[in-house]
């Protein structure tokens, strides 16, 4: 219509000016006379003024003879029950239960070394031998004692089942083996604790301490030992969600660094509350096959913590408020080929998904609800409806 407008303005200039009136204002500016400028400008204003006004009348006696010029213009959408997962983004680190840094039991040299760093190890396995510091030697002379006692202690026993010897006799020998057993089992314990054996199967990840070094109990370090088959990811929940996020959940787990994303579960969901913060924990298992994940790496995660397979999503724009706090929307009724009514509704919404929103109650699967033009609309307004598109 704006472009129809400055045509007919153009040419109404045109023909008032006409080619003569073209040359005229040629002529003039040749002149470099200011006055005689100034006023074929003057005589020019007051012409556009006189075209403008013409037109204005032109509009306004359209609008009265085309009543169709006043509908407002929209688009709607179509009410549809779908699936509606809402997740819960969260960040977390991932940690492993079997990743362990293994110390000595017993003090003295480290010395043998029989693993290196990236071996894979079985649980049981040797991984170092410490100086025992002439244990063994006592320890085999301590269990020829034992036979030793253990061979007068079955002999006495016949005899006193054949009712041979005396009672104190039989005891004697039954205390002194039974000593001399716990007192070897007591050093083979000591003994077994200069073996240095891994505590699970898995990788040693760093040789801490060389071969020669002289370690004590509870301070140094020997290896790391690390086990990337069970994985899990540990984080703190917002107290909000401790009704929504329980065990069995599903998780959408995404590492930045390695660009890959996994889908698993919520293994465990604590119960208790964090005072501090108001938090509660939960874990989450983390396959792990092809060993990429290692421990520490940080994740983002989509917890869902609702779920509806009959809800209805509309775009969050179309929605505005009344001075009572409340939200609406507007739909069509009466609605007769393109043409229909506005009709203004109350709705109670729910969770978001990225722009769009559920909504709770006042809309229905079918309802057409006005998307494009619902800012410029009014209650009982009849419009006119370009196109129908249906809602995700």
């Amino acid at each position: 219509m704006k472009t129809i407008y400055t045509l007919v303005l153009t040419t109404l200039l045109l023909t008032s000016c006409g080619s003569e009136s073209k040359k005229s204002i040629e002529d003039i500016i040749a002149t470099n006379d200011l006055e005689l400028i100034r006023k074929r400008k003057s005589e020019l204003d007051a012409k556009n003024n006189e075209i403008v006004a013409q037109i204005k009348q032109l509009e306004k006696t359209i609008r009265t003879l085309n009543p169709q010029a006043k509908i407002p213009l929209i688009t709607t959408i179509k009410a549809k029950n779908s699936e509606f997962k809402h997740f819960a983004e969260l960040q977390g680190s991932v940690s492993t239960k079997q990743n362990l840094v293994i110390h000595p039991e017993f003090a003295g040299i480290l010395n043998e070394v029989y693993v290196k760093e990236g071996q894979k190890v079985k649980r049981g396995e040797l991984l170092a031998k410490i100086d025992d510091g002439g244990l063994s030697q006592q320890l085999s002379q301590l269990k020829i004692q034992t036979e030793l006692a253990k061979t007068t202690f079955e002999r006495q026993d016949r005899l006193w089942k054949q009712k041979i010897g005396s009672e104190i006799q039989y005891l004697q020998a039954k205390a002194a083996y039974e000593a001399q057993l716990q007192a070897s089992n007591q050093l083979e314990q000591q003994v077994a604790k200069t073996e240095v054996r891994a505590p699970f199967s898995g990788t040693i990840d760093d040789v801490i301490t060389d071969q020669g070094s002289v370690v004590s109990p509870g301070q140094s370090e020997l290896f790391r030992i690390v086990n990337l088959d069970n994985m899990y990811i540990e984080t703190e929940v917002p107290e909000r969600y401790v009704s929504d996020i329980t065990k069995g959940k599903k998780v959408k787990v995404y590492f930045p660094v390695l660009g890959k994303e996994i889908d698993t579960e919520v293994r465990q969901a604590g119960n208790f509350i964090n005072p501090a913060n108001r938090t509660f924990k939960v874990e989450i298992a983390i396959p792990n096959k092809d060993k990429s994940i290692k421990p520490n790496l940080t994740a983002r995660l989509k917890i869902n913590d609702y779920s509806n397979d009959q809800a209805i999503l509309i775009p969050q724009s179309i929605i505005s408020e009344n001075a009572l706090g409340q939200q609406y929307v507007y739909t069509i009724t009466d609605k007769v080929d393109n043409k229909a009514k506005v009709k203004r509704v109350i709705i109670e919404t729910g969770k978001t998904q990225g722009d769009n929103i559920e909504v709770v109650s006042g809309i229905h699967d079918n309802d057409e609800i006005i998307n494009e033009g619902a800012r410029s609309v009014k209650e009982g307004q009849e419009v006119k409806i370009l196109e129908i598109e249906n809602a995700k």
